[in-house]
């Protein structure tokens, strides 16, 4: 084997084994171990999710939504091993639930529980206008009417005050309803 072959050969076992261990060390619940995980394989998240959903705002929702679903469930992983077929599992499934999201209409009177006169409320696809808003906003909007999560769910996931999500979730309303133009 060539010297230049050995050197590169060993970096790679050495960075595997570095990787093994930290792997090791998320499973155990080190944090930065899971962080250094994170980062080391941040550009593959982003290229994988950039080819399935094409989308920048969709890519930056798949990646964090997969980060905190390994970040709870890493405890649950058989073999270090296979970190990053585990990981990008749980990428390809926030990747596809977003897809499924997408053509999704919802009712505006579920959202903003308005009552017309005589006029039914007519259903519009509130995907363009979710985009407009903060991230803050779009977030909370996005887990309780989209993922039907409860306020105390939204509350841990964020890591924020129920009060808060209660919050955003009405200034978040508020705005949509500006944007559609006060159905």
């Amino acid at each position: 084997m060539e010297i230049g072959n050995l050197i590169e050969f060993n970096i790679f076992k050495n960075r595997k084994k570095k990787i093994k261990s930290k792997v090791n060390l998320a499973m155990e619940g080190d944090k930065e171990a899971f962080i250094f995980l994170i980062e080391e394989n941040m550009d593959f998240f982003y290229r994988v999710s950039k080819r399935i959903l094409q989308n920048e705002y969709d890519v930056e929702d798949a990646v964090q939504n997969m980060i905190i679903k390994a970040y709870e469930n890493i405890v649950n992983l058989r073999n270090e091993e296979y970190f990053k077929t585990w990981i990008t599992r749980i990428l390809i499934n926030e990747c596809n639930k977003i897809l499924n999201k997408r053509n999704k209409i919802i009712p505006v009177s579920e959202i903003f529980a308005l009552e017309t006169s005589d006029e039914k409320i007519s259903e519009i696809d509130l995907k363009e206008a979710i985009k407009t808003l903060n991230l803050e906003f779009r977030v909370v909007i996005e887990l309780f009417y989209f993922e039907d999560l409860s306020i105390n769910d939204i509350s841990k996931i964020l890591n924020i005050p129920k009060g808060t999500v209660k919050s955003r979730l009405s200034r978040g309303k508020e705005k949509l309803f500006k944007i559609i133009g006060g159905v």
